[in-house]
């Protein structure tokens, strides 16, 4: 794979804005690969993974810190941090903006190329996690479910979550990948599925 492909550049990525509104969203005119999870579940070290720097997608051991919607150019392509959902601690408020923010970008956007749906491999998927994926479901967007932490399992346990979570997930033939954003685990594969996803 050739990084230098006009089409995303991982070599070159770099903040383009943050939006807290509808309004702050930016021109809807490249394709973009959105990163949706539950809050700390890896989604902005997943990114910093895939485009080998170590932090330029903020991360935070403080669940729900992200409540913006960041967009990072990459060559002609975008990748979206969408802000983490399902933390508890969130005032009433704070969780329906965030609803109307992400309700709104979804529905607003036509050029989304992939979403990149991290979920807990430790864990059985959450309420809002299979909330997300019946969503994606019906939509008809395409996406990818990666199941991260990986590296937090010994060989036993990590056969014993991947012979449960197809089950747990609901759905057959959803594409699965089995990731650690902390060891690398099979990010190569990852920038792949990405590649092929962005037009030619």
């Amino acid at each position: 794979m050739n990084n230098n492909n006009f089409k995303i550049n991982f070599n070159n990525v770099k903040l383009e804005t943050s939006a807290g509104n509808i309004s702050g969203l930016p021109a809807d005119n490249l394709p973009e690969i959105v990163f949706s999870g539950k809050s700390n579940v890896g989604k902005s070290s997943t990114i910093n993974k895939i485009i080998n720097r170590k932090s330029l997608a903020r991360t935070s051991n403080t669940p729900g810190k992200t409540s913006t919607i960041n967009f990072y150019s990459a060559g002609n392509t975008r990748l979206v941090d969408l802000p983490g959902y399902g933390y508890a601690k969130r005032s009433f408020s704070e969780k329906r903006r965030w609803s109307e923010l992400v309700q709104n970008y979804f529905s607003n956007r036509k050029n989304i190329a992939l979403v990149v749906q991290i979920i807990d491999i430790r864990h059985h998927p959450s309420y809002e996690d299979s909330q997300m994926i019946e969503y994606l479901v019906s939509s008809g967007l395409p996406f990818i479910v990666l199941l991260n932490k990986v590296d937090k399992l010994n060989k036993t346990q990590r056969q014993d979550r991947l012979s449960k979570i197809n089950i747990e997930l609901k759905h057959k033939n959803i594409n699965t990948l089995v990731i650690s954003s902390e060891t690398g685990e099979n990010i190569n594969i990852l920038r792949q599925i990405i590649f092929d996803r962005i037009p030619n």
